[in-house]
């Protein structure tokens, strides 16, 4: 489902992912520079009670925090070549130790991602706002609670009332 999102808007929506994600949970973020992945993350961080100064993991392919409420492995795959070079930084180990996993430029290694994660899109619009699109990607069940959750379920009126900058 997609919506347009001014940036407090998409504040309000980490959040509220934040309130919804359990451990062990994937976000596989994907989107072109600047559109905003970091801070997303950054806010889903804040909402979890982690202190540490978070920062994008470029250089180091995955940092992880554990001064909040819930471990938080936080992955940038932006500077991966091929998809498999993913299990090369233990990949998998990071995936079910009890926390969650948080993944930006997801797309990259999107032939290596579990069954089931939750995938979200962040496109430019204009310098105010960005288009989202969620997707529960392998359990249609949990993506109808997660769209109702964080308001995604009246995007009709969304795509209707701005159409014309659909892409």
């Amino acid at each position: 489902m997609k919506k347009i999102l001014n940036f407090e808007e998409l504040d309000e929506l980490a959040v509220k992912l934040a309130e919804f994600i359990e451990e062990n949970d994937i976000i596989a973020l994907m989107g072109d520079l600047g559109t905003g992945k970091t801070t997303f993350v950054k806010r889903i961080a804040k909402e979890l009670g982690i202190t540490e100064n978070l920062k994008s993991p470029t250089f180091n392919y995955v940092l992880s925090y554990n001064s909040g409420e819930m471990k938080l492995n936080h992955f940038d795959v932006y500077r991966i070549s091929e998809a498999e070079e993913i299990y090369e930084i233990g990949f998998e180990d990071y995936l079910h130790n009890g926390g969650l996993t948080i993944i930006e430029w997801a797309n990259l290694i999107e032939s290596e991602l579990p069954k089931e994660y939750i995938k979200i899109e962040l496109s430019h619009l204009d310098e105010f706002s960005r288009i989202v699109k969620i997707n529960f990607i392998g359990n249609p069940k949990k993506e109808e609670v997660l769209l109702k959750y964080v308001s995604f379920s009246n995007w009709y009126f969304y795509q209707c009332r701005f159409s014309s900058t659909f892409p």
